[in-house]
């Protein structure tokens, strides 16, 4: 904006930067224009397509932890087996050390 500019000057540039907006929003094509239908299909198919895979791998993480958990359930119960036959064998031992029967 120069100094010398006066109200007018700038109420008329106004005019036409609105007038240039409303002309790019008029150019714009229809809702129900046929390229403007196909866009919308192909993001709707592809949003589809997205939440499937989502799917997917929220299933597959599912059936992953379920492994992992399965997994550790068996580890503890090895862990606790084991634990079990070092204790029966230190039993079977003070039972030879001491002669004790049944």
């Amino acid at each position: 904006m120069k100094i010398s500019d006066t109200f007018q000057d700038r109420q008329k540039t106004a005019a036409a930067a609105k007038a240039r907006l409303l002309a790019k929003l008029a150019d714009r094509p229809a809702a129900d224009d046929p390229a403007v239908i196909a866009r919308a299909e192909e993001r709707k198919a592809v949003a589809e397509s997205r939440a499937a895979r989502q799917a997917e791998r929220r299933e597959a993480e599912a059936l992953a932890e379920k492994a992992r958990l399965e997994a550790a359930a068996q580890k503890i119960e090895a862990d606790a087996e084991a634990a079990k036959a070092k204790r029966n064998a230190r039993y079977a031992a003070r039972k030879l050390r001491t002669g004790q029967s049944s």
